[in-house]
This record gives C-alpha cells, sequence and structure tokens, in this order.
C-alpha cells in the first residue's frame, strides 16, 4: 500500500459504492477539481446550483479524465450525473481530502492515480462464464447463467444485472431467429418501463415485453398494447410468470396477455435451431450467446454484463 493513500482504502472499505461506477466517476471528477482548487474544500460548493448533483461532474468530464491515462472504454453513459447517492459520495469523500490535508498526508497526484487503478480493475472485472454442461438440461444450463448474474448483482449497488442480461438474451434470440436489423436494441436504462416506447421489442404486430418482475404498470402497457393493436407478450423469470398471473388474473386482459417464462422462451429455440439434434445444441447456444454480447458491446457500457466462454 503506498504511503498517504491508506485513507482510500479504509474508505471504499467502509463505503463499497466508491468502487462501482457511479463512485468511481465520482472519485475521478472531485479529485481533478480539488488538484484545481484551495483547501479546504467545500461540499455546498461542489453541488450544483440546484442542488441535486455533483458540479462538473458527467460523461465528458470522466472521460477527459480517463484519456489523459490513454484509457477510451465509457466508464458510464451518464458519468455517474444521475447515480443514486453521488451527492453523499461527494460529501464523504470531500471530508476525507480535507481530513489528510490537515495531516499533511495529501498527494493528489497519487490520489487520481490510485482512483485510475480501480477503473481498470473495474474494465477488468469478469462477469458471469458459460461451460456448457452436457449432463445438464438446456434450461439448467441457462439457470447457471442467470445465478451467477444474481450474485453479482448483490454486490452491484443497485445496478439489475439480471434485468440487463434477460433484456439482452431475448433481443438476441429475436436476431437469430429473425435476422439482425429486425428488431431496435437500447440500453437496459432506457428499457421500455422507463421510456415512452411501447415495448422493449416490436415485432410486426407483436409487443415484447422483458422483466425480471412484473408489475402492474407493465400489465397497464400492455393493456395499450391490445389497444392498439398489436398483441403484448410478457417474458419474465420463472417467479414472474407467477407474479404476472396474479396481477392479470381478476383483469379483463387475463385471456388476452401472453406471459412466458424466459427459460423455456431460450430453451425452446435452441431445440428448434439445432433440429433437435442433442450434438448441435451447444453450438446453437453458443450462437445465441455470441450475439448476447455483440449487443452488449454495443448498447451497454459496463463489462460485467459480458458472458465469457
Amino acid at each position: 500500500m503506498k504511503e498517504g493513500l491508506q485513507f482510500l482504502d479504509e474508505l471504499s472499505s467502509i463505503q463499497k459504492k466508491f468502487l462501482h461506477k457511479g463512485g468511481l466517476c465520482v472519485g475521478l471528477v472531485v479529485t481533478r477539481t480539488a488538484q484545481k482548487s484551495q483547501f479546504p474544500l467545500s461540499a455546498s460548493e461542489l453541488r450544483t446550483e440546484e442542488g441535486g448533483q455533483v458540479r462538473g461532474l458527467g460523461k465528458a468530464a470522466v472521460q477527459s479524465i480517463l484519456a489523459e491515462f490513454g484509457m477510451t472504454q465509457v466508464l458510464a453513459e451518464e458519468g455517474g450525473r444521475t447515480s443514486r447517492g453521488s451527492l453523499g459520495l461527494m460529501e464523504t469523500y470531500v471530508a476525507a481530502l480535507n481530513r489528510e490535508w490537515k495531516q499533511g498526508k495529501l498527494d493528489l497526484d497519487l490520489v487520481l492515480a490510485w482512483w485510475i487503478d480501480k477503473v481498470k480493475l473495474h474494465f477488468a472485472s469478469k462477469g458471469p462464464r458459460f461451460h456448457f454442461d452436457n449432463g445438464k438440461s438446456i434450461a439448467a444450463n441457462l439457470a447457471d447463467i442467470f445465478a451467477q448474474a444474481v450474485e453479482i448483482q448483490k454486490n452491484a449497488g443497485g445496478a439489475n444485472y439480471v434485468g440487463a442480461m434477460l433484456q439482452h438474451l431475448v433481443g438476441a434470440k429475436l436476431d437469430i431467429v429473425l435476422g439482425a436489423g429486425v428488431v431496435a436494441h437500447y440500453g437496459y436504462s432506457v428499457a421500455d418501463h422507463s421510456t415512452e416506447r411501447g415495448a422493449d421489442f416490436e415485432v410486426h404486430e407483436v409487443a415484447i415485453h422483458v422483466t425480471t418482475h412484473p408489475t402492474e404498470a407493465l400489465v397497464r402497457k400492455a393493456a395499450a398494447n391490445l389497444k392498439a393493436g398489436l398483441k403484448p407478450i410478457i417474458v419474465t423469470l420463472s417467479e414472474g410468470v407467477v407474479g404476472a398471473a396474479y396481477l392479470l388474473k381478476d383483469t379483463e386482459w387475463r385471456d388476452r396477455i401472453d406471459v412466458i417464462d424466459a427459460t423455456q422462451f431460450l430453451t425452446a429455440n435452441v431445440y428448434e435451431r439445432s433440429l433437435f439434434r442433442v450434438g448441435e445444441c451447444r453450438m446453437t447456444l453458443s450462437t445465441i450467446l455470441a450475439r448476447y454480447n455483440e449487443i452488449v458491446a454495443y448498447c451497454e457500457t459496463d463489462p460485467v454484463l459480458r458472458i465469457g466462454f
């Protein structure tokens, strides 16, 4: 451990969100601001005029700092600007910097290098691994990938890796079936539940909604699809199928909206594309996952979403 950086290791150990994307962005931008400022720093002066965000925080500022160190990967599309808790992280970090400054231990060049090292570790972090087990069913092989995503999500500070993975796996299947370019792909943060789009995917007269946990809002959106002359389908995890059935049971749409288990949705396609030749299933699933990785590379910035082979 380099002398003078112990406070950063302690800080990130206590507040683990500093090592997530938003926290890394805060660390980079506030450190750069500190290099140009007089001490002690004032947390209030690092707030925007509206008071709701960290001053100067954003994608352009973050990527400019990374570029100085030869890094071109995008750390976060919003540069941490919209991350929940960024203000709290900034205030905690400013207090820590001021303490180190008062003790005469602060070397901001070393501090910035520490943050850069953490960004490199983030980019090098690995997501789920795919290992096809011939002794297991196709559904069990897929369930293993989702189980890994669940474990990663537990330490992700609110990031919904399972939801993002589910959306892009369905998108990959659609590309394999229909051909690339037929359906549009979007980042998980701009999924249909957070925009004015009618569904995650639209294919001819079918509107496909992908979710880990169906909600009343999603059911209302599916009902709006019906009114627009579209056939809605909800693709979700097994527990989500039960939840969707509960939400629909006393509605006029209970017999008009299809709810499909995502694992079965993907499993059926693997068998069909393999012409029910068991020996071909591994290659077919690998093709879907390879397309998934291409979509993730195009739509997302977090490398943890990539499935390794």
